[in-house]
Parts: C-alpha cells; structure tokens; sequence
C-alpha cells in the first residue's frame, strides 16, 4: 500500500508547512550555535531565533510580557512544572475525570505521596464538565483546578472561560492543558481566566517534536523543576530567579525552536480561526460518513462547534486495535486505536473495558475532503466484510 493518508495529528501533526522544514534545515546548517550563551554573532542569531518564537507564542496566546512564556521539551514537562511548581503539602486539587495521562500521573503520584489532597470531578458521557460542579467540589485548601482545553479522545471542548471565572472568585489557580487546542482554535489566556497555560509545540502549532511550552500568568509563582545553566548570571551557584531563565535550564531545542516559529508563522498568515472552521467542515463531513458505516458507534459531543477535530468511533464486532491495523495496512490509513494515554476519559466514555478503547481519527489542516471520504468508504468495506465472515 503505497497511499497514505495521515489521521493521527493529535499525536503529532503531519506533514509540516514546508517553511517548518526549510527553518529547521537553517537553523541547522547556518545558525548551529547555542541560544542564552557566548556572544559571538552565531549565539546571537540563535537567540534571535528563540525569541521571535516566544513573541509569536505571547501573540498568540494574548499575553503581554513574552518572557512569561516558558520553552519546554513538551506538553508534558510543561504540566509538571506547573503541577509541582505550584502545589504544596496540605493542598487539594481539582481535576476531570477526561485528562490526559500528562496531568492524572503527576496528581496521583503527589496524592500517593501524602502531598496533596485529589477530586476527579465526573464529566459527562460526551466528556463535558460542568462548571458548577468544579465549584460544588471547592475547598478552603484548594489551591488548583486542572482542565484540559479539549479532549485528546473525543475533542470535547470544555467551558474553561466559566470555570476560569469560578477559580477567580474563590482565589484558585487554574490550569489549563492546551495540548489538543492550541493552533486549533483560538485562545485568549486573559479571556479564559487561565493562571497557567501548558502547550504541545508539534501538534496544533505545527511546530517539530521536543518542543512545548508553559505560559505563567502574572503573580504566579512557581516552583522550577530543574536547576542548571542558563546562560545568565553565570557568577551565581543558585539559580536565576528572572523569567524566563528561571525555568529554562539547559540547551534549547534551537532547531525545534526554529520550526515552531516557522509554524508559528504560518498561523498567523493562515489565521487559526480559519483553519478552526476548515476544520469544522472536514469534522462534520467525516462524522457523517462514520453514521453511514453500521455497526458503528462514535463517542463524544458529534457535533464539530462543540469539539476539535478528534473522533472516536469503534465497530461492533471488531476488535478495536484490529480495526486500526487493518486500516494502515490495507487502506494506509493512519489512525490511532487504544486508550490514547487517557484511562480516565475512557473510564468516563464507557469504552475502557467494554472495548479497550476506541479508534481516534483526528484531522489535521492539510487534509482533504477526498481524504475523508475514502476514509468512509474503506470503513465501509471493512465492516462488509466483517459482516460477511459472521454469515459464512
């Protein structure tokens, strides 16, 4: 099977705009150096690169002092440091019963420890949580809520902006996991009411892998994950207590760095609501497609204005993994079936144990129409055939 076809961009988005790949190349072969150190002309056009990364990532996001975003290898050292950044013993922590494992790992770890005090507040079959009942769990000690922007299983888009307006009226600090919505639709740090803002680089922003981030809001006040070189105040055996040093130790991706800006800047000239709406239309064309497979349930809010363009569907009868297999080797179309890294999302969904998950088909911008209705139409086919061999 020669044909490809990529729908797996929740994982990791693929292909990259072409000035992502010409960057990384640059930045390899004529730039070279490390960022944050020495001051030779090599040095400083690598910082240069870093920083027009940062600026594009504080456009983006709304907010206005770029040096309170925070370059990490990913989404997930992002959430850490937030996490353990923040929390202290004696503390209590709200979180969904949909995260991901990057935000329930590093609770559970802290709750086995005695450190902090954990609710996972149920959300809906569709994956939806309630405002109302993140304040109903509030406590005096509650010292952070945690909220992914969007399902990476089903893509439901949470109310964060009416949870962030209960968490600032109870004077908690809310932190929101943007790994599936950032790059995907438009995000607003001060309008949601977010104190913190974790980012995957390579998903939504079109960036290459080992790259992500963490906003910090002003007043906030964290807690570094590591300690190291950071190219500043260098006299110093202690570390810098400036953003962002603080919380940058070691040597940058300066090649992933460079690629994130150079897809940084291909939103921007294409508009993330655009592609939200492009997005929309290609959700809505592939969810109809699935309703014409039978046999076939999809999970979730089914409806593209209330979720990214992550589905996941399973096929009665069929085993999911097999489904995914038979998809890429017969088909070559690429999708991802399982747990997704998300016990708890299908936990709440009801596929955890009923069907050992589900198989998840996310677009991403450069697919197509015709994409799609192939998709449909091998689906089609498979499940025929299953039909078939159930008859015989």
């Amino acid at each position: 099977m020669s044909r490809i076809v990529y729908f797996d961009n929740a994982a990791t988005s693929h292909p990259k705009p072409e000035e992502v790949y010409r960057a990384v190349d640059h930045y390899q072969r004529e730039v070279g150096a490390t960022p944050g150190r020495s001051g030779h002309r090599l040095a400083l056009a690598a910082g240069r690169v870093v920083l027009d990364a940062r600026q594009r990532l504080a456009r983006l996001f709304n907010v206005a002092d770029s040096a309170r975003v925070i370059l990490t290898p990913n989404c997930t050292e992002a959430l850490n440091l937030a996490i353990k950044g923040l929390v202290r013993p004696g503390d209590h922590v709200v979180t969904s019963s949909v995260e991901h494992n990057s935000v329930m790992r590093p609770l559970r770890r802290l709750e086995a420890d005695g450190t902090i005090e954990l609710t996972v507040v149920p959300c809906s079959r569709e994956g939806c949580l309630s405002p109302a009942d993140v304040e109903k769990h509030l406590k005096p000690n509650t010292r952070l809520v945690v909220v992914t922007h969007a399902s990476n299983v089903v893509g439901t888009i949470q109310p964060v902006a009416e949870i962030g307006d209960i968490t600032r009226k109870h004077g908690v600090r809310l932190l929101v996991d943007a790994a599936q919505s950032a790059g995907c639709v438009p995000i607003d740090i001060p309008a949601l009411g977010a104190d913190l803002l974790a980012f995957s680089g390579h998903k939504g922003l079109l960036g290459p892998q080992g790259t992500g981030g963490l906003v910090i809001g002003e007043g906030v006040n964290l807690a570094p994950l590591k300690e190291g070189g950071t190219g500043s105040r260098s006299q110093h055996e202690t570390q810098p207590t400036h953003l962002p040093d603080r919380y940058e130790s070691g040597t940058l991706n300066g090649p992933g760095i460079a690629g994130l800006a150079a897809g940084l800047a291909y939103l921007e000239e294409q508009a993330v609501a655009v592609i939200k709406k492009r997005l929309q239309e290609l959700t809505a064309l592939l969810l109809d497609e699935l309703s014409q497979v039978p046999g076939v349930t999809v999970y979730g809010p089914r409806d593209p204005e209330k979720q990214t363009a992550v589905t996941s569907f399973t096929v009665a009868g069929m085993d999911t993994a097999a489904v995914g297999a038979l998809l890429d080797e017969r088909f070559g179309i690429m999708t991802r079936a399982g747990l997704q890294c998300s016990p708890a999302a299908h936990r709440t969904l009801g596929t955890f144990r009923r069907t050992g998950g589900t198989v998840r088909v996310s677009l991403g911008p450069f697919n197509t129409v015709e994409e799609v209705r192939y998709f449909g139409s091998c689906l089609r086919e498979l499940q025929a055939g299953q039909a078939k061999g159930h008859d015989t």
